[in-house]
């Protein structure tokens, strides 16, 4: 569930930078001497009744698991492909696997490590989790105020997992991003796996690796979203919902499935695992196609539609028509319709947020309840996301952290719901 909040920490656009060549790695900013600051989106978190998606349209069953419908499909060839929704689900089942398997006497650890060093480098791994903590603080404070409630060894993991999300989003969306080519990607998937292996290679990297080495994030997560930042590099339109999901899930969705392990599971939910990170996986598409649905201008003015071709063309629309931005009745037919999936998969999130360690919860209730309401200011701007920016003011923010906190009180829907309870 915490997907929007590692990526897409709150609805406002945050100053970041972040300086790449092939020999390091440097954070910018106030902090970080770095003088060339920019504005940047972040990519992060559909169907409705017809869903076929296992994380929404449907309840799970009663031993809390989700249905899965059209796990193949054929292609126009007449084979059998496995379909988007059953290549992320089996992603889902790993990892919920793999915590449920943790055994590792490692991963019990309570305590920071004091004595790893970097390559080259006098950095010690408590050093560099503040460093983390620190870029946390600086561009995510609502979210890193969350995570002080947390218990310390989680509140470190989750910065170190936030600080790598935002460098590997700035490989194609950051001030470096015409630079990057496809080999940089593959030697930032080899320096991934190189840190799963405990050779990190800086300060951050340390950090990482030493919270995949606590907790049983699973490395596929991680590199499903350097594969979105390749669509990213090669691919700026989406025949249909079933393509869009999978890069949703890919730029947004793994950070969820990331991130659970870490803020963990409340002890007393009779919730499946899988069924939790579904709803985490919710949390992700959600925030993604909200984001999407808030930037349509932005990205046409780039050349990019991140938006289902084969829907645009039932409404009666085509790409021309998004580059030319003019709001129509057609136009607002087709994004009540987009809203309507986007709202769909927040309140399947919902579902598996109250499964959470309780200390864990309230940064992505606000998350989840401020991030909503782009969706509300999208409507009252009357559809007009080609020229408007759906934004949410700083009252409405204020307003929803109370109510987050209160949420983030509630006993595990599942000890509420039989239908979400374990067999």
């Amino acid at each position: 569930m915490v997907v929007a909040i590692l990526r897409v920490v709150s609805p406002i656009e945050i100053p970041i930078g972040l300086g790449f060549s092939e020999a390091n790695w440097r954070f910018s900013g106030p902090k970080y001497d770095n003088l060339h600051r920019k504005k940047s989106r972040l990519s992060v978190y559909s169907l409705y009744t017809t869903s076929k998606y296992a994380c929404v349209g449907f309840e799970p069953e009663s031993n809390g698991k989700f249905q899965i419908r059209s796990s193949l499909v054929a292609n126009p060839a007449g084979e059998a492909t496995i379909s988007s929704e059953q290549k992320v689900y089996d992603v889902v089942l790993k990892q919920a696997a793999l915590v449920k398997d943790q055994t590792k006497s490692s991963r019990k650890s309570t305590d920071v490590k004091p004595d790893i060093v970097l390559p080259g480098t006098v950095y010690l791994l408590k050093d560099a989790y503040d460093r983390c903590g620190e870029v946390c603080a600086e561009y995510a404070k609502t979210f890193y105020l969350g995570t002080l409630l947390m218990t310390p060894e989680r509140r470190r993991a989750i910065w170190a997992i936030y600080v790598w999300c935002r460098r590997t989003d700035e490989l194609v969306d950051g001030h470096n991003a015409s630079h990057i080519t496809p080999s940089a990607l593959d030697r930032w998937e080899a320096r991934l796996e190189d840190l799963f292996d405990g050779r990190p290679y800086d300060m951050f990297d340390a950090a990482l690796s030493d919270t995949v080495s606590r907790f049983p994030v699973d490395i596929q997560a991680c590199m499903d979203m350097v594969e979105g930042m390749r669509m990213d590099l090669k691919k700026s339109r989406y025949k249909n919902f079933d393509e869009l999901y999978l890069y949703c899930y890919y730029v947004a969705g793994t950070v969820g499935l990331m991130s659970v392990p870490v803020m963990g599971i409340a002890p007393e939910s009779l919730a499946e695992a899988e069924s939790v990170y579904n709803a985490a996986l919710a949390l992700g598409i959600a925030n993604q196609l909200t984001n999407i649905l808030r930037d349509v201008g932005e990205d046409a003015r780039r050349g990019r539609i991140y938006l289902p071709q084969d829907e645009l063309a039932e409404a009666g629309l085509s790409d021309e028509d998004v580059f030319t931005g003019q709001v129509t009745d057609k136009w607002r037919s087709f994004m009540k319709r987009q809203i309507k999936r986007a709202r769909m998969f927040f309140e399947q999130a919902e579902k598996g947020v109250t499964e959470l360690s309780q200390a864990s919860r309230w940064p992505v209730w606000a998350s989840l309840l401020l991030y909503r309401q782009i969706l509300d200011e999208i409507e009252a701007n009357d559809y007009n996301n080609f020229t408007k920016r759906a934004y949410v003011s700083k009252v409405k923010r204020l307003a929803a952290l109370p109510l987050a906190y209160g949420k983030s009180l509630l006993i595990p829907l599942s000890l509420r719901s039989p239908s979400l309870s374990k067999a």
